[in-house]
């Protein structure tokens, strides 16, 4: 039985869109359809604490429980994902450092997960080093995508990057090795900070080394139902980017935090939470978003805070104090 069972907790209305209604909890009918050919997804925000290692986990893990081939590449030496997947450190023998640096093959640097169908790459704090030695080598950039070409045809269904908090090499290879950019926006004040910076820059890989990238979708995370606050930048990121943003809106739940630290996706560790159900249907909208268009949309200045909503009244509060002993009688 899942621990978050109240029917409340699975409507979430925003404006523009949201989480699914409740209508749309009950298990849909057969397995998405497989797409056509090996689609390769970074996962970016150069902001840290979005969501993006949690959202390559969980994606992948929804997608693969959905009857796909998957592939999730660790690019962030923390090794958030690999940790995410259950993958222990003394697992982790061949890394992205070794792909990245020509040391081993990328098939033997594929380990198995506890999800069927899920596959990973790992890494480990060996690749924070990787950025400093590709500096001085030939066709820096390019490395990842060379890397992948061997998997990119017939062995995955999808291949998930995912990227470190930052707009380094690691990020520019993984954006030169990639079909399409999805980017995790958390429902803060500082939501677009540097995204317009990172969206620059996606353009000026799409226009010098992989014309081929294309933004696909934003999904907003970290959604708390509770405050005015989150509704209000899901409504302005719509405002900006209009139907690139998905439907779904990931909400900020104990569960999708507790899962990490036993290292299984939210979907293993609880199938039947708000969370896992979220991570299904982003990986269902992910499925049928057709890959098209220019690679960023032309929107105006982003600005870097959200205006907060203004307060409302409230009623003045009454507090009753209480004395040490007071409170240790109570």
């Amino acid at each position: 039985m899942g621990t978050l069972t109240a029917e409340p907790e699975l409507v979430v209305e925003v404006e523009g869109g949201g989480l699914h209604p409740e209508a749309e909890t009950e298990p849909r009918e057969g397995p998405l359809e497989p797409g056509k050919g090996t689609r390769v997804i970074a996962v970016a925000n150069q902001k840290g604490g979005v969501g993006k290692s949690t959202t390559a986990v969980s994606l992948g893990a929804a997608l693969a429980e959905a009857g796909h081939r998957v592939l999730v590449m660790d690019l962030d030496p923390q090794g958030n994902a690999s940790t995410g997947l259950g993958i222990r450190h003394a697992a982790r023998e061949t890394t992205v450092y070794e792909v990245l640096s020509a040391e081993a093959p990328i098939g033997e640097a594929i380990v198995e997960t506890a999800v069927p169908d899920l596959h990973a790459i790992p890494s480990t704090i060996a690749l924070a080093g990787a950025e400093i030695e590709l500096v001085s080598q030939f066709s820096r950039e390019m490395r990842l995508a060379k890397a992948l070409e061997p998997i990119r045809a017939g062995h995955f269904d999808f291949i998930i990057l995912d990227c470190p908090p930052s707009l380094g090499l690691l990020t520019v290879n993984a954006l030169a090795a990639a079909d399409e950019l999805l980017v995790p926006i958390q429902c803060e004040y500082y939501a677009l900070e540097g995204l317009g910076q990172l969206l620059r820059n996606v353009r000026l890989v799409q226009q010098n080394l992989n014309p081929r990238l294309r933004l696909t979708g934003i999904v907003m995370t970290m959604f708390d139902r509770r405050t005015k606050l989150a509704e209000q930048v899901v409504a302005e990121v719509r405002r900006y980017f209009g139907p690139r943003v998905y439907d779904t809106v990931i909400p900020r739940t104990v569960r999708l935090s507790e899962a990490p630290g036993f290292g299984q996706p939210i979907s293993q560790y609880d199938p039947s939470s708000i969370g896992a159900r979220a991570y299904r249907w982003l990986a269902e909208e992910v499925v049928e978003r057709p890959v098209e268009g220019e690679a960023v949309p032309l929107v105006g200045e982003l600005p870097e805070v959200m205006q907060p909503p203004p307060p409302e009244p409230t009623a003045r509060r009454r507090f009753k104090l209480f004395s040490r002993q007071q409170e240790e009688e109570l």
